[in-house]
């Protein structure tokens, strides 16, 4: 995560587990940060009148969290069946190996190495437990293997860190590319405009009630971004660590790690697009 930036309907306040709409609950997980905002939100989605669940993300490898989703459930009448993935990085897939110890469930995800059971995920596929409708949605960009999940009966899309709650998200290059993750924002856009998503159910920070705005942003951002970034190389700022100083030198040098990994990912697609 880069910027600071306030998002279009992002309400204000601290994140807190509980109901985001009428399948989907949070569970915030106690590793706040600067790279993960108030902590990583661990979802757990399901039909009202059924007794099955999906949790996509458990988080990192954090005991009293991954109990504390399952308490969660069960608090509801619900009993977990299934574990999702948004993508890789530890903040949201360290703990999925407990987390199915726990409640016997498989584990699908994009990445063959992070799945426990005999199905992964592919874009295009309708995940249906207890009669719930989660559609999976490529989102690579952030990462190569990162995914989104279209609850359509919410009107909402389950974002992982492709959108989120809260400032802006990292190309985690050289993994990530922004050639790809313009493309998914697109793609989310499309769900907006297309298919009526209205919320953004977020890895990290508040629940955002303007999708359409919140994608629009996104890709505006980083249109801006990109132009400041080929200003800089034209005026013979050419090392990554050299451009973050000056393009991001409105950001928290805490942050500019993680901007560098997204400068890195600019420069790559400026000279693929012979910009540079």
């Amino acid at each position: 995560m880069t910027d600071a930036a306030a998002l279009p309907g992002q309400p204000r306040g601290e994140v807190v587990s509980g109901a985001a709409t009428t399948r989907a609950v949070n569970v915030l997980a106690p590793n706040p940060s600067v790279m993960t905002l108030d902590g990583t939100n661990t979802w757990i989605v399901s039909e009202p009148d059924s007794p099955l669940a999906v949790v996509i993300d458990p988080g990192p490898l954090h005991g009293g969290h991954l109990r504390a989703v399952v308490a969660a459930a069960e608090r509801a009448g619900k009993r977990v069946a299934l574990t999702l993935l948004t993508h890789g990085h530890p903040d949201h897939a360290e703990g999925a190996a407990r987390f199915a110890e726990l409640t016997g469930t498989p584990v699908r995800a994009l990445d063959p190495a992070l799945r426990l059971g005999d199905e992964g995920l592919a874009a295009g596929d309708v995940v249906g437990t207890g009669g719930l409708e989660l559609r999976v949605v490529a989102a690579p960009g952030h990462t190569a293997d990162s995914l989104c999940f279209h609850l359509p009966a919410d009107q909402a899309v389950l974002t992982g860190d492709t959108v989120l709650g809260r400032g802006t998200t990292m190309v985690a290059h050289p993994d990530g590319r922004l050639g790809d993750y313009l493309d998914s924002l697109r793609r989310l856009r499309s769900l907006t405009v297309d298919d009526g998503v209205r919320t953004v159910l977020p890895g990290h920070g508040p629940v955002l009630d303007d999708a359409q705005g919140a994608v629009e942003f996104y890709l505006a951002h980083r249109a801006h971004r990109l132009a400041q970034v080929e200003t800089a190389v034209e005026d013979g700022v050419v090392t990554p660590e050299a451009v973050v100083a000056r393009v991001y030198a409105d950001v928290d040098r805490s942050l500019w790690p993680a901007a560098e990994l997204s400068v890195r990912a600019q420069l790559e697609y400026l000279r693929e697009h012979g910009l540079i």
